[in-house]
């Protein structure tokens, strides 16, 4: 044996012995976040920090249960890619990140971790390998949270005021720590995860930790989990923003995108039961075409065609209602240059899942909003790829599967009602839920929250069939509803109000028309969890800025620093008047211009319940 091959051996040994002996660690590429493992008396743990201080402390992560790991290997690379999503928050997405590559045992079966830490966050998967067949997984991961102030989770993004009572939390959590510092907990690419459902997140009491499971049985051969991610910022807002779940998705499976196309709809279900002096809406061809004439006159690409246009669906078959004639529905929305979304509900009985979506693009719909289709991420994934294969869109409703990631690789899935969309829940809805499921639900992807209600004095009046179940109980200003359509991110916008409404407030609505559905640059400005939230996003030169507050009149100055500075803008302000409030008047608004540079202060001066927003463009 030569001597410099001995020296070689001689140095796996001490590596070998090295890599079982003391923690991983891996590095965000600005040095800042730091992902750590350890092999400790046969189990996985791992441990994430910023700028040296921990945000989980050594907590277990496991894929089969009370099996012995061993370290067998592990490297490092780096990633500095770019990618273009469909639509979004962002033209340009940069995917940077070092990856760290952790080969094990479990039990004696070869698996591996993968683990990726971004500049704001971290993400790890398990990959298993043809020998896993069959197996029973668990996939387990514990949060040993540190400097806990605060926590918010879920569909509603409501505070959960004590972890230790809650048995289940739903995803995501966001902590918001005593050092200012916000942490998401979440999944990615659960689509690409196939047998898995939903982690589901407990607190355990014997640990003290949080604990997120969720099982299946391994198919073996490259199978993967879904990513566990940690999402970091500064506030609140920051996380809305945060691509590390979108990069941490599998890139887009489709070939051709050009039929997928954001905008903006509007919906037939709030406005049922208004008289706009002509007629009553209803579900009935009448109201639809009228509709969608609003439509093709103000540029609205979208149509919305709710609940009960079928009266019973099954083997194939659907009975349309006597006062729906279906046909000549979409060939008048085709002439108009409109497009149909349309419901189904699977309550009325089920079609056949091999069919429905042939039967929805054979009617002319451009997508389909899917109703009571439940929380289960197998059947989310078949009725993604079917309405892919039909080339529908599709909108989840009513509590869908919260897939992190899914709208980069499968971008038909266009929206969903991870939330409570206004109304919906119509005894629970205020500015403060807003606000809180704008910065907390919001990180699952885009929402259906159908915002922009106009009519709000008709709304409280009960001049709606679907209005609050308490009349005056719903609480905003018309200037916040404008700014939460900024505010919300989605690829489809949903307005809810009747077009009289709109047209008595043209010039307001004019905000609404101009907003695009997709954007080059976005920013947050201010934020606070269930307080207010100032958004400013780019569409080519021109800025939209919209600001919500809670149930406080209160004055955000916003800082036009986001602005080139070379330029002069022309500021179109939309604003509350100054006798504006949200329960008491909040019809009231004004609108003003100004010239405007990167170095100013705009004041907005928000209502009760109120909001703010502008149009900035250059001026030529």
């Amino acid at each position: 044996m030569t001597k410099s091959i001995f020296a070689s051996l001689l140095l796996n040994m001490f590596i070998t012995a090295g890599l079982m002996a003391a923690p991983v660690a891996v590095q965000s590429p600005n040095g800042q976040v730091s992902a750590s493992f350890d092999v400790q008396n046969g189990k996985l743990f791992y441990s994430v920090s910023k700028a040296g201080s921990p945000i989980v402390d050594a907590s277990k992560v496991e894929i089969f249960p009370d099996a012995k790991m061993t370290l067998v290997d592990q490297s490092v690379r780096e990633n500095d890619t770019s990618w273009s999503p469909v639509y979004g928050q962002f033209s340009t997405i940069r995917d940077h990140h070092r990856e760290l590559t952790l080969s094990l045992t479990a039990d004696g079966t070869p698996i591996q971790l993968l683990c990726r830490v971004f500049d704001t966050g971290v993400g790890f998967r398990f990959v298993l390998p043809k020998e896993s067949a069959g197996k029973k997984m668990t996939y387990l991961s514990e949060y040993k949270l540190l400097g806990s102030a605060a926590h918010y989770a879920g569909q509603r993004g409501g505070e959960v005021k004590t972890l230790a009572k809650a048995n289940r939390v739903a995803v995501p959590l966001v902590t918001e720590r005593k050092d200012g510092l916000h942490i998401g907990f979440l999944e990615s690419d659960l689509y690409s995860a196939s047998g898995f459902e939903i982690m589901g997140i407990r607190f355990v009491a014997a640990t003290g930790t949080l604990e997120a499971s969720s099982s299946a049985v391994s198919i073996g051969d490259g199978q993967v989990t879904a990513w566990r991610v940690i999402l970091i910022g500064e506030t609140a807002g920051d996380l809305t923003l945060n691509t590390v779940a979108l990069n941490l998705a599998a890139p887009c499976k489709l070939s051709d995108t050009s039929w997928i196309q954001p905008g903006k709809g509007l919906w037939d279900w709030r406005i049922h039961g208004y008289d706009n002096g002509e007629f009553v809406y209803d579900i009935n061809t009448r109201s639809y075409l009228h509709l969608i004439d609003f439509c093709a006159e103000q540029g609205i690409e979208y149509f919305t065609v709710d609940d009960f246009w079928f009266t019973k669906a099954g083997n194939g078959k659907m009975t349309v209602s006597p006062d729906v004639d279906i046909a000549k529905v979409m060939s008048y929305a085709k002439e108009k240059g409109v497009k149909i979304m349309l419901y189904y509900d699977r309550k009325k009985g089920d079609f056949g899942d091999a069919t429905l979506f042939r039967h929805y693009a054979d009617l002319g719909a451009t997508g389909m909003k899917y109703g009571f289709m439940g929380n289960r991420a197998e059947f989310t994934r078949a009725a993604i790829d079917a309405a892919a294969e039909n080339k529908l869109l599709i909108n989840f409703h009513d509590g869908p599967v919260p897939m992190a990631g899914v709208e980069r690789t499968m971008p038909n899935l266009i929206t969903r009602e991870y939330c409570h969309g206004q109304q919906d829940s119509r005894s629970a809805f205020t500015p403060e839920t807003f606000l809180k499921m704008a910065m907390v639900s919001s990180l699952t992807g885009p929402l259906d929250m159908s915002n922009g209600n106009f009519g709000i004095n008709s709304i409280n009046a009960g001049e709606r069939q679907k209005g609050p179940r308490k009349m005056n109980s719903y609480i905003s200003t018309v200037v916040s509803e404008v700014a939460r359509n900024l505010v919300i991110y989605t690829g489809l916008v949903t307005l809810p109000d009747a077009p009289e409404e709109y047209l008595k407030k043209a010039d307001l609505f004019e905000y609404l028309k101009q907003m695009p559905a997709t954007w080059d640059d976005s920013r947050v400005l201010h934020s606070k969890i269930g307080k207010y939230i100032t958004v400013a996003r780019r569409s080519g030169d021109a800025w939209f800025v919209g600001s919500v507050s809670d149930q406080t009149a209160q004055t955000l100055n916003i800082s036009l620093g986001f602005l080139d500075p070379d330029k002069t803008y022309e500021a179109t302000i939309y604003q509350d008047a100054p006798d504006s409030h949200g329960s008491k008047n909040p019809e009231a608004y004004q609108i003003t211009t100004a010239l405007v540079k990167h170095s100013d202060m705009i004041p907005a001066e928000m209502a009760v319940g109120g909001g703010h927003a502008m149009i900035l463009r250059p001026t030529k």
